[in-house]
């Protein structure tokens, strides 16, 4: 299973318009029947919590509202089949109750268990709204150009590096990557508020609150949207949705890109001309835990939308063979497949070649697939495959197969589950021809001829492992590709194994987290830097639960680069600059040293955990997300905070 859309996702997205009023009228006496039902349906993956399920802790800093929505709509939905209302809410109440302090002050909380979810503050509204104004230094989209993550203007020099300091901080849930222009700020978030904020000062130009999304938003000039800039987004609901960018209204919303509550979108949809490609992936092999689940039948897709009306265009999906039933497993029931190749991130597009790419990630099935673990190359008009290059074949998994007890629909043989699951960088070379730089979760990164997908040169740079290589992407300049490992299984593995701890069965690769440059033509090693050990201030999290309170530097969230120097955070909550020409440290700084008074009127959040998209420069400015709940489950607080970093915080 994929890091991206993780077992903590799960239980973080919020229906819009739920209410609490179904759940206070349980919450007399639902806790008792609620523990029943937990540990009937959920106490088996999450007490203890199994492979990047949430412990019973995490889950209980959850709104009941969350959780109940989850169990709903979201993909635990088929471990929930046959569950009531009252039910769901009675777990709900369970769990909440959970986390509630004891009447008795003189005997606190057991040390470590996760508090509350903080106080998600108060939108403090901006005093004027200028029209948006573009500048050289703006980051509008996830990966930027040719999915580079570089900004040539960042408005900030190399010596500026070490004066860095948090000038703004925004608390929220599950919050995404952001994008820049002028000074508007977009933002999205699992709770499902969409922000504009100014990102000068971090005060609110409008919000939305029906928008549940983990995908950075892209910002394009286009006459549809009447103040000129229109913003396209993902949505939890399995809809793309487009919006003025100065007002915040609905232009399109496009129509669901898939019926099955598994599916969803975390690769952020890319705007090329007039179309819109919109990634869907799914959170089927965690589903497919449950042995009366019909696994599998998702099958990675890729969809492009008309910019001018959200309408499809066409749908590609993206393994050639077609589904079948194959047998049944020994619960009885009756299995299909091939299925899997979801894909998790964004594309890239190649407007001269008229491709756009794509990465996709494992088999969930025993049958054969050349889709999955590949990248991809599509027709922009017509969507047909111009070609394939599966690195990976016969990696096969769904969550769990790799512990020491195995659910009863795991393939066989296992696959290590190496996805991709970063967006692939078409980078141009000194000579005038292209390649196509691409990283997996092997801890391989590989240079590929963008007319035919030919491997040209490959370079394991990691342990590998399902939460280890290259997971949420690369960066690059005009001189050399820079590369993040996480190998975060593997760190966990090499903490819990000597103490006859560890839940996987197989001793994990050497763990090799840090951060690389390549030669981009030749894959050649420029420098590499372990990621320091250094210590962490961790605030309700998990890492109690899977490491014995570790800290965890596996380099896992995708570097940003610009003229001089690589920005990259590592899962113990640490931000740094590297000199992008011999990767010494040029600055550090700890984001879980210190309690955050942020501008929506939080006090004293947490900072956490490094990972995910990573950051954006612009405007002399570096943002960043501190505390992300990722599928790893160490450093997240439940509440995130955005980190606006400025030369001496002015």
């Amino acid at each position: 299973m994929n890091f991206r859309i993780g077992m903590a996702a799960l239980a973080a997205t919020v229906l819009a318009g739920f209410g609490a009023a179904p759940l206070a009228a349980h919450a007399q006496g639902g806790a008792a029947a609620g523990e029943t039902v937990f540990n009937t349906r959920c106490k088996a993956c999450h007490d203890p919590a199994i492979d990047r399920a949430p412990s019973k802790g995490t889950l209980a800093t959850y709104p009941a509202a969350q959780i109940v929505d989850a169990l709903t709509n979201g993909v635990m939905k088929p471990m929930a089949a046959g569950l009531s209302d009252e039910d769901k809410a009675a777990v709900a109440a369970y769990l909440n109750a959970a986390a509630a302090p004891p009447s008795n002050e003189a005997h606190p909380a057991p040390a470590g268990r996760p508090a509350p979810p903080a106080n998600v503050g108060v939108d403090v509204k901006c005093a004027a709204n200028p029209p948006i104004a573009a500048t050289p230094s703006d980051w509008t989209s996830v990966g930027l150009h040719d999915s580079h993550r570089y900004q040539a203007n960042p408005g900030l020099k190399p010596a500026d590096a070490p004066k860095l300091k948090v000038k703004w901080s925004f608390a929220m849930s599950g919050g995404s990557m952001p994008t820049v222009i002028g000074d508007w700020l977009f933002i999205t978030n699992r709770s499902g508020k969409f922000y504009a904020l100014d990102s000068n000062t971090g005060c609110v130009r409008w919000v939305l609150s029906d928008v549940a999304s983990r995908t950075t938003p892209m910002i394009v000039k286009s006459p549809i949207s009447p103040s000129g800039w229109l913003t396209v987004v993902g949505v939890r609901d399995r809809t793309a949705r487009a919006y003025d960018a100065q007002t915040g209204k609905e232009i399109w919303r496009s129509p669901a890109l898939h019926q099955n509550a598994v599916v969803g979108i975390t690769g952020s949809p890319l705007v090329v001309g007039d179309q819109v490609f919109v990634p869907l992936t799914s959170g089927e092999e965690g589903a497919a835990r449950q042995p009366t689940y019909r696994c599998c039948y998702f099958q990675g897709a890729l969809v492009a939308l008309d910019l001018k009306t959200g309408k499809p265009q066409w749908y590609t999906k993206i393994l050639p063979e077609p589904l079948h039933d194959t047998h049944k497993n020994a619960a009885g029931t009756m299995l299909q497949g091939p299925a899997g190749g979801a894909i998790w991130s964004a594309p890239t597009a190649d407007p001269k070649r008229g491709l756009v790419y794509v990465a996709t990630g494992d088999s969930y099935t025993d049958e054969d697939t050349k889709g999955a673990d590949a990248i991809v190359a599509l027709d922009m008009k017509t969507g047909a495959i111009r070609w394939s290059n599966q690195v990976q074949a016969k990696d096969n998994f769904i969550v769990g197969c790799e512990d020491k007890t195995k659910p009863v629909n795991c393939p066989s043989p296992d696959g290590p589950d190496y996805d991709f699951g970063a967006s692939p960088i078409l980078f141009h070379l000194a000579g005038g021809k292209d390649i196509l730089l691409a990283g997996q979760k092997s801890g391989i990164v590989y240079g590929m001829n963008p007319d035919t997908g030919k491997t040209l040169w490959s370079r394991k740079l990691g342990g590998g492992s399902a939460l280890g290589g290259v997971e949420w992407g690369m960066a690059a300049d005009d001189k050399r590709l820079y590369v993040a490992i996480a190998d975060t299984l593997n760190l966990m593995d090499e903490v819990l194994r000597p103490a006859g701890k560890t839940p996987f069965g197989a001793p994990m690769p050497p763990s090799k987290p840090g951060l690389s440059a390549l030669d981009p033509a030749t894959g050649k090693v420029l420098w590499n830097v372990p990621a320091p050990v250094a210590p962490c201030h961790y605030a309700g999290d998990r890492s109690h639960d899977r490491t014995g309170g570790s800290c965890i530097r596996a380099q896992s969230q995708a570097p940003s680069v610009m003229p001089g120097v690589v920005f990259s955070g590592t899962m113990d909550g640490w931000f740094r600059a590297y000199d992008a020409a011999t990767g010494k440290i040029l600055w550090a700084d700890s984001t879980t040293d210190r309690r955050y008074q942020t501008v929506n009127q939080v006090k004293d959040q947490p900072g956490g955990s490094l990972d995910g998209l990573g950051p954006a420069i612009a405007g002399g400015k570096v943002f960043v997300m501190s505390g992300f709940n990722g599928a790893a489950g160490t450093g997240g607080n439940g509440t995130n905070v955005l980190l606006a970093y400025s030369v001496d915080g002015k």
